[in-house]
Parts: C-alpha cells; sequence; structure tokens
C-alpha cells in the first residue's frame, strides 16, 4: 500500500506509473531529513510524483487494531496404545499356542514310531527356518524402504538449503544405493568424477537427477503406460464388473511392485503394503485421486467422450485410476526430487494411452487411407 502525493501535498486518485520515470521520486519515510530542506523538488516546470511506502499495516483499522498472530494449535498428545498391546498379546499368544501344539504333535508321533517323529521334527526345523528367512526378507525390505524415503526427505531438505556438504552426503548414498545395479555404472562413475567440481548443492542433487534419474524414470513411465494400457483393455472387454475390480487391483499392485524395484526398494509383503500406503496417502495429500475438469476437458478434446462405447470410456477411465496410482509410487519410491527432469504427468499417460486406443488407430488408418 503506498500514498500518493503531488508537490502541493494534497492526494488525489490512484494512478499507474512506472518507477523508472524521472518524474517519480521514491522517498524513505524512515530517513532522516537534513535540517533546512524540503521534501520535494523545487522545479516547477513539471509537478512530480512522491511514493511513500506505508509502515502500518492498512489492514490494522479493518480488523479493530494490530494484527494478531494466531498461533497453531498444538498436536494433540497421544496415548498409551492399547491397541499395539492387544494385537501384540494376541500375536504372541497364538504364536505360543502353535509352538506348544507342533511340540505335542512331534511328541505324539516319535511315541507311536521314531521314524515319524524325526519326520515331523525335519518339517518342523524346515519351517522355522523358512519363517526367519521371510521374517529376514521383510525386515531387509522395511528398511530399504525407510533408506529410500529418508533419502529423499534429505535430499528436498538439500535442495531447499542448498546445502552442499548435506547435498554431497545425499549423492554419496545415492551412489551406495544402486552399487549393485550395473546398468548404472556409467552414471555412478559421471558423478563421482564432477562431484568434486560442483560448489552449489542444488546443481549437485541435479547432475545425480540427471544421470542415476534420467533412464529409471523413462522405464518407469513405460511401466505405468503399458499397467494403464492393459487395464483399459482389459476392463472395457471383460463381461463382469467382478473380473474389473479383481483386475484393476491385481495390476495396481504388481505395477506399484516393479516400480519399487526400478528405483532401489525390495517390496514384498509387509514392505508393499506400506508402499502402497505411502502411494495412497500420497495421493490424498497431493489431491490427485479426484477427476480434475481440466482431465475431463483433455479426454473430451481426444474424443472419447463423443465416439468411444460406454464400456470402451469405462476402461479408459480405470486405466487412468491405475496410472495416478503409479504416478504416485514413481513420487514416493524416487530418491531424489525434481530438479532437472520434470516429472511425468496423468497427461502424458493418457496422451499415450488414447493415441494406442482401437478407435484412434482407425481413425488414423482411415486418415492414411484418404490421402493415399
Amino acid at each position: 500500500m503506498t500514498k500518493k502525493t503531488t508537490r502541493s501535498g494534497s492526494t488525489r486518485p490512484p494512478a499507474a506509473f512506472r518507477l523508472s520515470d524521472p518524474s517519480v521520486l521514491v522517498e524513505d519515510p524512515s530517513a532522516p531529513q537534513p535540517a533546512g530542506t524540503r521534501t520535494t523538488p523545487k522545479v516547477k516546470a513539471k509537478p512530480k510524483t512522491i511514493v511513500t511506502p506505508e509502515t502500518d499495516d492498512a489492514f490494522a483499522e479493518e480488523a479493530g487494531g494490530a494484527l494478531v498472530e494466531v498461533a497453531t494449535p498444538p498436536e494433540p498428545r497421544r496415548g498409551f496404545g492399547w491397541g499395539k498391546l492387544f494385537f501384540g498379546a494376541l500375536g504372541g499368544l497364538v504364536t505360543f499356542a502353535i509352538g506348544i501344539w507342533i511340540t505335542d504333535f512331534v511328541t505324539s508321533l516319535f511315541a507311536r514310531e521314531d521314524i515319524l517323529g524325526w519326520i515331523a521334527l525335519g518339517l518342523a526345523a524346515l519351517t522355522a527356518l523358512g519363517l526367519v528367512a521371510v521374517i529376514a526378507r521383510e525386515v531387509a525390505g522395511l528398511l530399504r524402504l525407510s533408506r529410500v524415503t529418508h533419502l529423499r526427505a534429505a535430499a528436498d531438505e538439500a535442495a531447499a538449503s542448498d546445502d552442499r556438504e548435506q547435498a554431497r552426503r545425499t549423492v554419496r548414498e545415492t551412489i551406495a544405493l544402486y552399487s549393485g545395479r550395473p546398468e548404472t555404472a556409467r552414471a555412478r562413475a559421471a558423478v563421482t568424477e564432477h562431484a568434486g567440481e560442483i560448489i552449489d548443492g542444488r546443481d549437485l542433487l541435479r547432475l545425480a537427477e540427471k544421470e542415476l534419474m534420467t533412464r529409471m524414470d523413462a522405464e518407469a513411465k513405460a511401466l505405468i503406460t503399458r499397467s494403464a494400457s492393459r487395464v483399459s483393455v482389459v476392463t472395457a472387454v471383460s463381461p463382469r464388473a467382478l473380473i474389473d475390480v479383481v483386475y484393476v487391483l491385481v495390476e495396481t499392485v504388481r505395477l506399484v511392485r516393479r516400480i519399487g524395484l526400478l528405483y532401489g526398494g525390495r517390496p514384498s509383503g509387509l514392505a508393499l503394503i506400506r508402499l502402497l500406503r505411502l502411494a495412497i496417502a500420497h495421493l490424498a495429500v497431493t489431491g490427485s485421486i479426484a477427476m480434475t475438469d481440466g482431465l475431463v476437458q483433455q479426454l473430451v478434446g481426444h474424443g472419447i467422450a463423443a465416439r468411444l462405447s460406454a464400456r470402451l470410456g469405462e476402461g479408459v477411465v480405470n486405466g487412468m485410476m491405475t496410472a495416478r496410482v503409479g504416478l504416485a509410487a514413481l513420487d514416493v519410491c524416487r530418491p531424489l526430487p525434481w530438479l532437472a527432469n520434470s516429472p511425468p504427468g496423468i497427461s502424458d499417460v493418457m496422451s499415450t494411452l488414447v493415441a494406442g486406443s482401437p478407435e484412434k488407430k482407425a481413425e488414423k488408418k482411415n486418415e492414411k487411407a484418404k490421402d493415399d
């Protein structure tokens, strides 16, 4: 908010002017004025406009005084986790009961025949070994996913603050994350070679993203496009709604798992469930799960709503929702932020999906026949 006064000191209605205009003077009200000087110029040839920034908030009077900062309410304190205690105790009780049942079963077989008892004991040992291996794999998958998410959080923080040291640590951890993948050897060598020559943290993250993430992003986009295409075709030709629901769920889970594996995770079991939860939470936060008017206009612009049947249109919508979940999983699994590359959007996937639809192919074939 500014005050606009003429040389005579009278106010006039607001007007547009350029600050680079020599007839405009910008006056600092906090600067001390020398004694015996006037704030207005003595040139009488052309009136000048004096711009004086206001130090007070213009909306303070309307609010009834000075503006009051509203403090955010503190987060409610969480009480004791009775639910966790219940499920933990129940799981321990069930495990203990199963162990007692297996022990009694093996003992009864030993009492009946020694060979049967040894066979049952061997099978029980193999079962315990497999259970330990499954638990170890699930723990490793959860730790791997946690490592990727923490790496992304550290990269976002380093990019926001342009911290060189934190960016270097993040890049080193990213290189270590892909150290066991031969296809990233050249990219890792290029980042390591030029890391010492870059001063800014954001530039270093941009280099690592350009070298390491570009190929993975293209593969992830191809996975999402193929999965959305399969969902759209299958749901368009399937006779039952139950088949549509089951196939969409299976294809979505498989897509999320493939994207997690592509970016260095090991989503299987609990890790896959956690990754699905993160992807759904990402959709809820960004608001991408709702169909926007712009997307509907894009579909109408491609001629889908006017030309396709109801089943084929439903298939395209199912494919679009699958693509949304895949894009959310891509953003969650990616260890580096989007700095050098632009994130793929639903419009990119839908353009490929619509271009590959049977109606579009038939239309292109007819146009080509007419040209010939």
